[in-house]
């Protein structure tokens, strides 16, 4: 049991399953020469229930990320008791969800559009700290996958980076699944050289937001900054019937 205002009992699978992502980051650093302090574990929770999270958060993990607007909404009211959860939007986001994001959401990853970011920025409540923001790029080209062409990151980027309320932080991706693990990384490859081009431009950009249970490795060998595991720590999941 875990002392303090909530109590909870820690699931074992779930407790050695963030033990061995965490393990994997750390070997993954230690293969591309990296410090792990500077990779930090966002934890995938779309689909899984409150308590779920809840034992997660009893192993030290601080950092949630949900893909369905309402059922995250109903996430984070029903764990406001659980002190320094963080919270992160990683799905696509339609311009009439904007505002319970922006009310509710520490991160937002997927931002693929001014208009969306002009939004979040309009709904942000100024008695709330900025909102941290990243640019979604469809680094592989794939035409169902979010992100905006890498082509069009930089006018995005710096007309995001101009908002009020917002803070732009860096760039995510989700390339598409492969094998191929040269293809793979010289698709994280290409978001880094994004993040060097757009530094150069004057931005500051330290988040790279790739990465996810099967290439989490690759990710780090490119330089990723925040990985995004859901599978490998909570298991398979029953998708909702909520896209958005």
């Amino acid at each position: 049991m875990i002392a303090g205002r909530y109590m909870t009992t820690i699931s074992t699978n779930l407790q050695a399953n963030l033990r061995t992502v965490l393990a994997r980051i750390s070997a993954a650093c230690g293969s591309a020469g990296r410090d792990p302090a500077g990779v930090r574990l966002l934890a995938v929770s779309k689909t899984w229930p409150a308590e779920a999270v809840r034992q997660v958060a009893a192993c030290g993990q601080q950092a949630f990320g949900e893909n369905y607007v309402q059922e995250a909404v109903d996430k984070i009211v029903a764990l406001a008791d659980v002190p320094g959860l963080e919270w992160h939007f990683i799905g696509p986001l339609q311009s009439n969800k904007t505002r319970p994001v922006a009310e509710h959401f520490h991160w937002v990853h997927s931002i693929d559009r001014l208009k969306i970011a002009q939004r979040l920025s309009e709904q942000r409540p100024d008695a709330l700290p900025p909102l941290q923001v990243c640019i979604q790029v469809n680094v592989s080209g794939e035409e169902s996958k979010s992100g905006c062409p890498p082509e069009e990151a930089q006018a995005l980027a710096l007309a995001v980076a101009a908002l009020p309320r917002l803070t732009l932080r860096g760039l995510m991706a989700i390339p598409e699944p492969t094998e191929n693990i040269p293809l793979l990384r010289s698709r994280f490859a290409l978001l880094r050289q994004l993040q060097q081009t757009l530094n150069s431009k004057g931005l500051a950009l330290d988040t790279l937001s790739m990465g996810m249970s099967h290439d989490l490795e690759s990710a780090i060998a490119e330089g990723a900054t925040l990985v995004r595991v859901g599978t490998a720590i909570f298991g398979e999941r029953t998708y909702p019937k909520e896209t958005s």
